[in-house]
């Protein structure tokens, strides 16, 4: 993925809509939708922030670099998860990315 259109489609897929369900939020169709994603066309700035409100990583979409995380936004949950990830050995860290990953594609597969 290297485009703008690939990073699009890619935070589309990971919120799951539909090209049309994506357009619409943005306020297009979906043939410009589609437009967009092929890099036929770029999205203007009314779109995307649109989009950012729907939680799609617009800074990403522009730059390929990701949003970075506020400490401040996770959970007690995700927090503790963190610090234990964080308390782990190099292998350990590598052991649950590879865990967390097989699961994401579990869960994914029963969608």
């Amino acid at each position: 993925m290297s485009g703008v259109g690939d990073r699009l489609r890619e935070e589309r897929e990971r919120l799951r809509f539909s090209q049309a369900a994506f357009g619409e939020i943005g306020g297009v169709k979906a043939n410009a939708q589609g437009k967009y994603e092929k890099g036929e066309r770029s999205p203007d700035a009314s779109y995307l922030a649109a989009l950012a409100e729907r939680g799609v990583d617009v800074l990403y979409v522009v730059t390929g670099l990701r949003t970075p995380l506020q400490v401040d936004s996770l959970t007690a949950e995700e927090s503790q998860l963190l610090e234990h990830y964080r308390a782990m050995s190099e292998k350990g860290q590598e052991a649950t990315g590879l865990i967390t990953k097989a699961l994401v594609l579990m869960a994914e597969q029963q969608v």
